[in-house]
């Protein structure tokens, strides 16, 4: 199903940070890198990438908090409910990563791939067929 409309919404659980964005997206995929998961205390997170001048705040200027993760990246929470929602990186330039699971509506895609997936956890079954990227900075073994 496509969305209805060009511009998406979206929020935290308590309805104290809201968001807009508009179409098109650049890419969906599910993140399996460990920073994802202790952020979210989840197996892995689905992240939609937009351009960042796509994205417009609507509500929760003072709430919207934002969590440095590393040098080069940060996530943005609700600091009311705690819902995990945006992230960004300067490894992705003006890009911002927002929760698939916190929009209003389906964008009517699923998952394109299976990010960092050599941080997976191992109670988990992805037997999808979606294509799976290992972390680029990691040194293969022989």
């Amino acid at each position: 199903m496509k969305p209805e409309s060009n511009s998406i919404s979206g929020g935290c659980l308590c309805g104290e940070v809201k968001f807009t964005f508009t179409l098109p997206i650049k890419w969906c995929a599910n993140c399996h890198c460990t920073r994802c998961q202790r952020s979210h205390g989840a197996g892995f997170v689905t992240w939609v990438g937009i351009n960042e001048n796509q994205f417009s705040l609507e509500k929760g200027n003072g709430v919207l908090t934002w969590a440095s993760s590393s040098k080069k990246s940060k996530y943005g929470f609700c600091s009311k409910c705690g819902s995990s929602i945006l992230f960004k990186s300067t490894n992705w330039g003006a890009e911002i990563h927002i929760t698939l699971a916190n929009l209003h509506s389906s964008l009517g895609i699923k998952p394109q791939t299976h990010a960092y997936f050599d941080t997976h956890v191992d109670w988990l079954n992805f037997d999808d067929g979606l294509k799976r990227i290992d972390d680029p900075n990691k040194k293969v073994k022989n």
